[in-house]
């Protein structure tokens, strides 16, 4: 572990060049037509501005890489990465299932896909699902990896090493506010109305960075959080989201929904303590290097 003050160096450093980097990629997105314009495709290098960040950070500081940790995490890692893996499923079918019965959105599968011959919906479905949880994931883990490095990799240890207030509480809000400008002016997970948008989001942010960073430090892995973020991406965009239509649904299911905010606070109150779901380190400290923080409060 490093000193106190040495944490907070290096989170200034770190936050310095995500700051700029990000102002960078957001403004020039914002300015030129949004998530839709020419500069939509600027999203990527953001999603790795976290990264390059602690990349500069750790130079600057000398502080080495061994802490990000691309460990498996071992038992507790497994855990977290099977919950990880699935938590968006679940927070899929409950926000959208609920959805979808009391008619506040439409479910309609997509006319133009692959598996337009499967004569059944819920077949074709179940055919999204299957190929979103698996090649859709690792591909979607690829631009996730970016942001988790830097978030979860960097970020979070640094925040309890620093003696930060609620450190996890704090890094799930740092990551809640990141998105918030593209959810006002560019076009990110917006509903009908932005300002009400950007606040549900947060609200869906909140638990899910919490598990997170509960997932890093227990296991002593950044993996999970790669998986889980990466999970959660193509699971509800390229797959709930593809199958709902209606006029005023964005206020209940998507990234910044009334009934996916329920959802995933009732997964983070369900799991946040639990040992089967990597919440709680399995192996001892000394095969942990990250398990003498795990006992860190979540808020």
């Amino acid at each position: 572990m490093r000193t106190k003050s040495e944490a907070r160096r290096g989170l200034r450093v770190y936050f310095i060049v995500l700051i700029a980097l990000s102002a960078a990629f957001e403004g020039w997105t914002i300015t030129h037509g949004g998530l839709g314009g020419p500069y939509g495709v600027l999203v990527l290098p953001l999603m790795y501005s976290p990264l390059i960040a602690s990349v500069v950070a750790r130079l600057v500081g000398r502080e080495g890489f061994a802490d990000v940790s691309f460990r498996w995490g071992g038992i507790t890692g497994t855990r977290a990465a099977l919950a990880a893996w699935l938590l968006p499923l679940f927070v899929g079918f409950v926000a959208y299932g609920i959805a979808w019965t009391a008619g506040l959105a439409h479910f309609t599968p997509p006319e133009s896909s692959q598996f337009a011959g499967f004569a059944d919906p819920f077949v074709r479905l179940l055919a999204f699902i299957g190929r979103a949880l698996t090649i859709g994931t690792v591909l979607s883990c690829l631009s996730a990896f970016g942001e988790e490095v830097g978030w979860r990799g960097y970020m979070v240890p640094r925040l309890v090493e620093a003696e930060a207030p609620a450190p996890y509480l704090t890094s799930a809000l740092i990551w809640c506010f990141w998105h918030v400008p593209l959810i006002l002016w560019g076009g990110y997970a917006v509903g009908p109305y932005p300002l009400l948008s950007a606040l549900l989001f947060i609200a869906v942010v909140t638990p899910a960075g919490l598990l997170y960073a509960r997932w890093r430090m227990a296991s002593g892995s950044v993996w999970p959080c790669v998986i889980a973020h990466g999970s959660w991406n193509v699971l509800i965009q390229s797959v709930f989201d593809r199958f709902t239509t209606g006029e005023g649904s964005a206020l209940w299911i998507g990234e910044s929904g009334i009934l996916t905010v329920a959802a995933v606070w009732i997964v983070f109150l369900v799991i946040r303590n639990a040992r089967w779901a990597g919440m709680v380190p399995a192996e001892p400290a000394r095969l942990n290097p990250s398990a003498r923080l795990a006992d860190t409060p979540v808020a």
